[in-house]
């Protein structure tokens, strides 16, 4: 740094471009800057340098300095004001960036047309960017409701913490004295008569049949017990549920021991139950006994009971738990949510009861780092109106599912996409095709609300959870409704504002 005067020119030249900067910088900031402005041509005539560069140069950061408004620096202007005869202090602890970061993206972009259709009945919903975790937008959005179908991916993301997607679910047979043997489930409603099934891969009666047969050899077979104790069976069928769940074929009665879902139809997804799984589980294993040449079995009888037996002679396990969420998801499957969820409140250490699962479920979903407090499980389904989960809560857990959080990457694959696959795949049309292939997302439906919860791969590159319930409205008018909000909130991305 010279101490020599500047010459007469030198001064001339320099107020011209003080007075240039100052006014470039007031057409960029014009307020702030009119009273450094002037302070900067009132000492330049002086041929003090060093005011122009106090009054264009930023004051150090202080405590104080930081609590009042002060006049914003220019970069410009730093750059061509003479140094101070004075030493600035250099700031220590912090990192000065050497540019001014520019204003956010403001949020201007908003669904409240879309969000008050009459389709959607009494709308709850709730949208929050996954990255950021800031909440875009929320109508009635803390409020606990019944979320239909979306409830399976709570019992999946409880099935993960509690299970593990490598587990697999048993299905024994044990040896009592007398020409007693007992068939005992453990919660594997994919065990199959062995012909047609909506599950590929599953275990069957013929190869524990055989099993029996080599172990057994010649010794007769008297009686079939079929048991059904891995938990009660007491509270098989929720007095919520309408009982044409069960006739027409969404919902089987919650057992412990059944074959192909107890369907009538062991091909048909959608097919009519019986009143007695269990009964008629041990029925048909008695016939694919009696095919494999197991002395006496075909005129064997069949009991209900639960063993007194340990000497297991037969095994067969389920496919992965990973694999049975592919299947359950995607078909929005009743049985097998209904079967994991009392397998994780078993294997968790509770009874296995309806009643249990919501402290079982609570105590697993908090591993996620999400906070469950105050929600009500009655079923594993989600077709109890009783259910009671925020949309705010839903939004949260997938934010962990989308980032694949401690395994959750498996409901993450297993969620249908927006007109491609599974319950969303003739969804998404028209003016809504928008968003096609961008929403990933469970759907819900249930006599009195319609649902869809998941995240968005939105228009703007960001990445938002959501959850969206139409209560009290019909199918045919929440469906459309549901995905025109969604298709608005796709093409709103992080710009979504409003309640």
């Amino acid at each position: 740094m010279s101490d020599q005067q500047p010459s007469p020119r030198g001064v001339a030249d320099r107020v011209r471009d003080a007075v240039a900067a100052v006014r470039a910088s007031a057409a960029r900031r014009p307020v702030p800057w009119i009273a450094g402005g002037l302070a900067a041509l009132l000492v330049v005539g002086s041929g003090a340098s060093v005011a122009v560069a106090a009054a264009t140069m930023p004051a150090p950061r202080t405590a104080a300095a930081s609590a009042s408004p002060a006049a914003p620096s220019s970069t410009a202007s730093r750059s061509s004001a003479a140094p101070s005869s004075t030493p600035t202090p250099t700031p220590t602890g912090r990192s000065v960036p050497a540019d001014v970061a520019g204003p956010s993206a403001l949020r201007t972009c908003t669904i409240t047309s879309a969000a008050s259709a009459s389709g959607l009945g009494a709308f709850e919903g709730y949208v929050m960017n996954a990255k950021t975790g800031q909440v875009l937008f929320s109508r009635k959005g803390d409020q606990p409701a019944q979320t239909g179908s979306v409830m399976k991916t709570l019992t999946t993301a409880t099935a993960l913490a509690v299970l593990g997607g490598d587990h697999r679910i048993p299905t024994t047979v044990t040896r009592e004295p007398g020409g007693t043997i007992a068939l005992v489930g453990h919660g594997d409603a994919t065990l199959s008569a062995g012909g047609a099934t909506v599950y590929p891969g599953a275990p069957t009666l013929g190869q524990l049949a055989q099993q029996v047969k080599a172990k057994l050899g010649t010794a007769p077979v008297t009686t079939i017990v079929a048991d059904d104790s891995y938990w009660s069976a007491a509270d098989a069928w929720d007095p919520t549920w309408p009982v044409s769940e069960r006739t027409i074929g969404y919902q089987p009665e919650v057992t412990a021991l059944m074959v192909d879902g107890d369907r009538a139809n062991p091909g048909a997804a959608t097919s009519p139950r019986s009143t007695d799984p269990t009964g008629r589980a041990g029925a048909l294993f008695r016939t694919a006994l009696a095919n494999a040449g197991v002395v006496g079995a075909a005129n064997a009888r069949v009991v209900t009971r639960a063993t007194t037996s340990t000497d297991t002679i037969a095994s067969v396990s389920s496919q992965p738990v990973s694999t049975l969420i592919g299947q359950m998801i995607p078909n929005s499957d009743n049985t097998l949510a209904e079967m994991l969820a009392r397998i994780s409140s078993k294997e968790s250490g509770a009874n296995g009861s309806a009643a249990s699962l919501t402290s079982v479920y609570q105590a697993a979903l908090r591993s996620y780092g999400v906070d469950p407090s105050g929600i009500v499980i009655k079923d594993g389904s989600g077709e109890s109106a009783s259910n009671a989960v925020s949309p705010n809560f839903v939004a949260h857990l997938m934010v962990q599912v989308q980032a694949g959080a401690k395994g959750l990457g498996t409901l993450a694959n297993a969620l249908p996409v927006s007109g491609q696959s599974g319950t969303l795949a003739s969804r998404f049309t028209g003016a809504n095709a928008v968003a096609r292939g961008k929403v990933h997302a469970k759907t819900g439906w249930i006599d009195s609300a319609n649902t869809l919860g998941g995240y968005i791969d939105a228009a703007d590159g960001s990445r938002l959870t959501f959850a969206f319930y139409a209560i009290g409205s019909s199918r045919a008018a929440a469906l459309p409704a549901l995905d025109a909000v969604t298709a608005a909130t796709y093409s709103c991305g992080s710009k979504l504002t409003g309640s």
